[in-house]
């Protein structure tokens, strides 16, 4: 089963009630029907670290979660979607502890990248380091490996331990392949037909690059990968947070990519009060895309929105989140950040608290997200219109765990009594069974701080409209009778 124009829920295993089993019980019993598009579990899988994207292997699921008959319970009545981290796997796991603990004796030994691999001719200058794309302090770590315990510096691109626990993969070698098709077989035999595939943008290492997204050597990796997975009937989603011609170039190639500028436009227009932003984006965007408007990371400023956000407004709406409790991840690379500085990668802040926790406001905004043209997904603590979790961010040491908590089975009841929550659901419900939404799309004109959105099915249509910066939004459309109803959010 591929993708399709429904709704997908986001979530951790363990965030809606404290497991797999739980999680099932949630979506039948609290949101029924919510989630014909399916539900991205993010990993499920043991890890060593970064809340499940530093993997061991694909064949388990941890227990602390549950089962695959758990997930597979699941699976019976929404497409699931899991993730195959395909730039790195733990420092735990079986093929990297092989390497390290045998060397080049190792039949995994070729899976990993040494700067050699890359720079052939010596070791890479200051300007190589200079530019590459970076997401630590330094790209590369020092492990011990074999019984003399020898140095050798592999590529690590994510981490925050040193040495790094998630280790760059070789795409190239041999056993590489073996294992990202084992993986994908893995996860076919259990009946997941939805994949992202996470980190693509870091797969390829190339000198005289950022060795980030580089053309055309990434197509030849999407091209492998996309074969492997159209033999199983599975249907793939790169993630990329990239420039927008990078995105461009990869929606080119007939890939699914995400709208990540969509939810600082959306977040712009609602703080600042005028909508150009969002409206030019809206007018030009493919309609092949995944929206969101939050996720477990942040939400997405650099490079995503580069050349397109005005600096002060940029700066204005950071500035704004962060008042509000919200923090930032940053650019490391200095050839990466703006001229004057300016250097948000991402606002890790829940949606519902960078709207000053306004009901009105983000209901307009989850309007806006529901009616661009696209696959909707809705973060779990988005569907519960959750506030910053400053708490676990002072006990972690984890700025993303602002926007990660962990709901009860009572939490969920109580939150989903919440007005603001009931009526999300209903707008939810409206998009997946209101016929116009699999026509045609269109931005009807409007004062400049107002936005009108509409979609025609044959006698079924429906207009979205929204006045800024006030947030009020509303809802007209056709029912059955083809009688016009009007439905102030």
């Amino acid at each position: 089963m591929g993708f399709t124009n429904k709704v997908q829920l986001i979530t951790y295993p363990d965030s809606l009630g404290g497991g797999l089993a739980a999680l099932h019980d949630v979506l039948r019993h609290d949101f029924p029907g919510l989630f014909p598009g399916g539900v991205h579990i993010l990993p499920p899988f043991p890890s060593s670290g970064d809340r499940g994207f530093a993997p061991l292997d694909y064949e388990r699921i941890s227990p602390e979660f549950g089962t695959w008959e758990d997930l597979q319970r699941i699976g019976a009545g929404t497409p699931i979607m899991l993730d195959v981290m395909v730039n790195h796997m733990s420092r735990q796991s079986a093929p990297v502890q092989d390497f390290l603990s045998r060397g080049s004796a190792s039949p995994y030994a070729d899976m990993f990248i040494t700067p050699d691999k890359v720079w052939r001719d010596g070791p890479p200058s200051e300007a190589d380091l200079a530019r590459l794309a970076l997401r630590r302090a330094s790209p590369f770590s020092r492990y011990r490996v074999g019984e003399d315990g020898r140095e050798v510096t592999l590529w690590t691109t994510f981490g925050r331990q040193d040495p790094s626990e998630q280790v760059d993969l070789d795409w190239r070698s041999p056993a590489y392949r073996r294992f990202i098709g084992d993986v994908l077989q893995g996860l076919h035999r259990r009946g997941v037909s939805l994949v992202r595939l996470d980190a693509i943008g870091y797969v390829v290492k190339k000198p005289g690059t950022d060795c980030f997204f580089v053309q055309p050597d990434i197509y030849e990796f999407l091209r492998w990968i996309r074969g492997l997975a159209d033999g199983m009937r599975i249907e793939i989603l790169p993630e990329l947070h990239a420039r927008p011609e990078l995105q461009e170039a990869l929606g080119a190639e007939g890939y699914w990519t995400y709208d990540f500028i969509l939810p600082y436009a959306i977040l712009e227009a609602l703080l600042r009060g005028e909508p150009s932003l969002l409206r030019r984006h809206l007018g030009r965007r493919s309609p092949r895309q995944f929206t969101m408007l939050d996720c477990h990371d942040g939400i997405p400023l650099k490079p995503d929105l580069d050349g397109l956000y005005d600096p002060a407004s940029a700066r204005a709406v950071a500035q704004a989140c962060g008042d509000r409790g919200g923090n930032f991840s940053r650019i490391m690379s200095p050839s990466h950040r703006d001229p004057d500085g300016f250097d948000v990668h991402q606002i890790r802040c829940t949606y519902y608290s960078a709207l000053g926790e306004s009901d009105e406001r983000y209901l307009a905004a989850r309007a806006i997200q529901l009616f661009a043209p696209g696959v909707p997904q809705v973060y779990y603590v988005g569907l519960l219109a959750g506030g910053n979790d400053a708490e676990a961010v002072q006990r972690t040491g984890e700025g993303r765990e602002i926007n990660r908590h962990n709901y009860t089975r009572r939490e969920i009841q109580e939150n989903v009594r919440r007005p603001v929550v009931r009526k999300l659901m209903d707008l939810l419900r409206f998009r997946n069974t209101y016929p116009a939404f699999d026509g045609s799309f269109r931005i009807l004109p409007a004062h400049a701080s107002e936005l009108k959105m509409r979609w025609e099915n044959g006698r079924d249509a429906c207009t979205l409209a929204v006045e800024f910066p006030a947030g009020r939004a509303s809802i007209e459309y056709l029912d059955r009778s083809g009688r016009t109803v009007s439905d102030l959010l």
